[in-house]
């Protein structure tokens, strides 16, 4: 029997959706070599993580390890899956492999963080290969809502393993490559020891509908339009941008595109090849000399993002434009679980304008991207994996995902981020659990989750701050009385009276009881006056705020 190994270690995607990370490795154990697919990040929320600006995997474990590692490879360009390549390369210094679409974003990336462009490879789909180590990896064409999207084809000592990326079975993308089950059923022909597979949309019960047939739908409604049309989708949906631009073109309507990330995917799409007959674009300042009713504004912000150009439009002015009563807004795009309210927040204001807003709920103006249970079976047939790997969903999309492999007579193996499957032999195995989390990018500086930062945000958030001032004599005695400064608390209590005021006269009330060895004590000092003010606190307004006490002695 081989003392080597071949693992599967999720480090993010397995067990939430968004942070994808995911690692292979072969050889004796804790000495194998790896290879890392995709490298993405999550989005913060107000409630969670507030002030932060994205959120990286946990690569600990990885880095640790960072001799050992061959190379990163991305599947395609969505932020969750190529997002912190960038800013993870330093710590990994490992050659980076995509396709072209997908490498012109990386490369984008590692030039704004000043890192060599050239570290990262473009790769043509199969059957080319790239060797890595014991690996032999290519990138299998299949479709999703970006251009160029690939499953993984890793060939190891132990067999062959489909990490299939996001996908959906689209045979008509209209942008990008279609679904081909005959080249898959080829590439599977020799047997495939493991399928790690897209989870998303597990519990949707009916096939995913092709791209080609919202066309028609989006066409009749701009056509309809009497005044301005504003349309926002993802902006990576390259496929969804040019069949809007479409349509508003044959409505007669000139296209503006609007949003730094709506651009730059279209430039990248141009440049790679991947989008062709793109129509022409006008710039927001030619478009204001346009008549309202001929044009089609295609903007950024399908998610709700407070920055992004559909929230500006609905605050006021973006770029000189503004949006007026009779004017339409249609999302042609799906909220994501979370950003509900930011995207409602959208829709009231534009209803306050006299806009008319159409979400997707009619389902006539989006499709997902992703592979609904029915094309999961269909794909799981086409590769007859030895096993299934659910990846890329709640730990509720991972279960079901399992359910459905065994049913279907496969073996299914629940991992989620931090459990290592040995897939060596035919009885795959959990050999052993990493520690795995998160961290923010706060900023330009990357925090651990658990080094406090963002857990002291939330406390000042839901709690207020008090800052304590004492100065101490050279004696040892409070040099005059200490006083309060107030952030996010109300200015008067349940007394009536200030609450600087009530907070000052029981501090200095207790320094007038404090014997000589607190008073030297600036710990001691520290903690009793914290406590008077929490307790003051929660007399007078119900609620214990945080406190910061600075003690200063004159020596």
């Amino acid at each position: 029997m081989s003392s080597e190994r071949l693992i599967y270690l999720p480090l993010g995607g397995a067990g939430e959706i968004g942070m994808n990370a995911y690692v292979y490795g072969y050889g004796k154990p804790d000495a194998e070599r790896l290879i890392v697919v995709d490298m993405g990040v999550a989005f913060p929320d107000m409630d969670g993580s507030p002030g932060v600006d994205l959120i990286l995997p946990d690569i600990t474990w990885l880095q640790e390890r960072r001799d050992r590692i061959e190379a990163v490879f991305v599947t395609h360009a969505h932020e969750d899956h190529v997002g912190a390549v960038a800013h993870t390369y330093e710590k990994l210094g490992a050659p980076v492999y995509a396709r072209a679409f997908t490498a012109n974003i990386a490369r984008r990336k590692m030039a704004e963080h000043g890192h060599p462009e050239d570290a990262v490879h473009t790769v043509s789909p199969w059957p080319e290969t790239v060797s890595a180590g014991p690996f032999k990896v290519s990138f299998l064409p299949i479709s999703h809502s970006i251009p160029e999207s690939s499953a993984m084809v890793i060939d190891t000592p132990e067999g062959r393993v489909i990490h299939s990326g996001d996908f959906k079975l689209d045979e008509t993308p209209l942008v990008g490559e279609a679904f081909d089950p005959e080249l898959w059923a080829e590439v599977s022909k020799e047997g495939v020891k493991a399928l790690i597979c897209d989870s998303t949309n597990v519990f949707s019960q009916h096939p995913g509908r092709s791209e080609a047939s919202v066309g028609p739908e989006i066409t009749n409604l701009v056509q309809s339009a009497e005044g301005m049309v504003v349309a926002t989708t993802f902006a990576s949906n390259v496929a969804r941008v040019k069949t809007l631009a479409d349509a508003g073109v044959r409505a007669g309507r000139s296209i503006v595109l609007m949003g730094r990330a709506m651009r730059r995917m279209i430039e990248a799409a141009a440049e790679t090849g991947v989008l062709q007959d793109f129509p022409s674009v006008v710039s927001p300042e030619d478009a204001r000399s346009i008549p309202r009713e001929n044009l089609m504004l295609l903007v950024t912000g399908s998610q709700g993002e407070r920055r992004a150009a559909s929230a500006q439009l609905a605050r006021g002015k973006y770029q000189g434009m503004e949006m007026k009563e009779g004017d339409l807004f249609p999302f042609s795009s799906k909220t994501i679980p979370g950003n509900e309210k930011g995207v409602i927040r959208i829709i009231n204001a534009f209803s306050e304008l006299g806009v008319d807003v159409v979400d997707d709920s009619s389902g006539l103006y989006h499709v997902s991207g992703h592979a609904n249970r029915p094309d999961l079976e269909r794909l799981s047939e086409i590769v007859n994996p030895q096993v299934v790997i659910p990846m890329h969903g709640e730990h509720r999309h991972l279960r079901e995902h399992v359910k459905i492999a065994e049913q279907n007579g496969r073996t299914g193996v629940l991992a989620v981020n931090g459990m290592m499957v040995d897939l060596s032999g035919n009885q795959p195995k959990i050999a052993e659990y990493v520690e795995t989390g998160r961290t923010y990018l706060d900023g330009t500086v990357q925090i651990g989750a658990l080094d406090g930062v963002v857990r002291d945000r939330i406390r000042m958030a839901l709690n207020g701050h008090v800052v304590v001032t004492l100065i101490v004599d050279e004696d040892d005695e409070p040099l005059g009385d200490p006083w309060c400064e107030l952030k996010g608390l109300p200015e008067t209590g349940r007394s009536k009276a200030s609450l600087v005021d009530v907070l000052e006269a029981d501090l200095g009330q207790w320094l007038g009881r404090a014997d000589p060895k607190t008073m030297r004590d600036d710990d001691k000092l520290n903690e009793g006056l914290r406590r008077v003010v929490r307790q003051t606190s929660q007399d007078e307004i119900g609620k214990k705020p945080e406190v910061s006490v600075i003690v200063s002695r004159l020596s």
